[in-house]
Order: C-alpha cells, then sequence, then structure tokens
C-alpha cells in the first residue's frame, strides 16, 4: 500500500504471518499525520499487532505525529502488540530524545533488526527508566 498526502509518504508491507513494516518518507505533522493515522489503526483492527516503522526517509516530525505513534502504541497494548522504530536520524532523532519518546518505542538502527527484535520475546521497557530515589 502507498498513500501519499503532502508532503508524507507511507507505504507497508506484511513482511512476515506476523510483522508489518511501515515505511515513512517526508514530513510527519499535523497536516498530514491524520493519513498515518488511519494506516495504522486499520493496520490494527485488521489483527497486525507487531509494527516496524522505518524512519529513515522521514525528514521530520512535531508533537502530532510522534502522538500518532503514541496512539498506535496504546491501540497495540491490549492485543499484545509491539511497535519499534529503526532508522530514526536527524530532526526526528532529536524530537524523541527531547520528548524522551525514545525511552517509550524501542528504536534500532536498521529496519531488519526492528522486525526480529518484534519476532523474538517482548520486553519490557519499563525497566530502562531511571528509578527515583525513595526516602
Amino acid at each position: 500500500m502507498v498513500d501519499r498526502s503532502g508532503n508524507l509518504s507511507i507505504v507497508y508491507e506484511h513482511v512476515s504471518a506476523s510483522v508489518t513494516v511501515v515505511t515513512l518518507a517526508g514530513e510527519l505533522d499535523g497536516y498530514n499525520c491524520t493519513t498515518l493515522r488511519e494506516v495504522l489503526v486499520g493496520l490494527i483492527n485488521d489483527g497486525h499487532f507487531l509494527l516496524a516503522i522505518d524512519m529513515r526517509e522521514l525528514d521530520f516530525i512535531d508533537s502530532t505525529g510522534s502522538g500518532v505513534l503514541v496512539g498506535a502504541l496504546k491501540r497495540l497494548h491490549p492485543h499484545g502488540g509491539r511497535l519499534a522504530l529503526s532508522g530514526v536520524q536527524g530532526q526526528a532523532r532529536r524530537h524523541l530524545r527531547i520528548t524522551r519518546l525514545d525511552r517509550i518505542f524501542p528504536i534500532h538502527p536498521a529496519a531488519l533488526e526492528a522486525e526480529e527484535s518484534l519476532s523474538g520475546p517482548a520486553l519490557d521497557h519499563s525497566t530502562a527508566r531511571t528509578a527515583t530515589p525513595t526516602r
């Protein structure tokens, strides 16, 4: 499937019986994030609960764009689903770091690594957070 909305290109492919790779290119912002939301919700509603988001060609993401990714993660949770990011660089990497979403989403250098991480057992990312000392 290919969808081009404004400056955003969305392509997805079911690379295995359980993993779907969604490739984003261009800009993910308030003007076109609805299209990505519709694609992700459609995939989840169709029973695709392991999603690898390839962001190597994504030039820009804002808070509404990252909100769509968080929303997808919340929709996946009740189904035991997972979402991993790959190829995050430049402005997108800075955005995820500043918003601390890099602590929520597993981020891999390449799409293949993200696919492999989803195919394996689930990891508990909550342990990666820094604990606050108690008094």
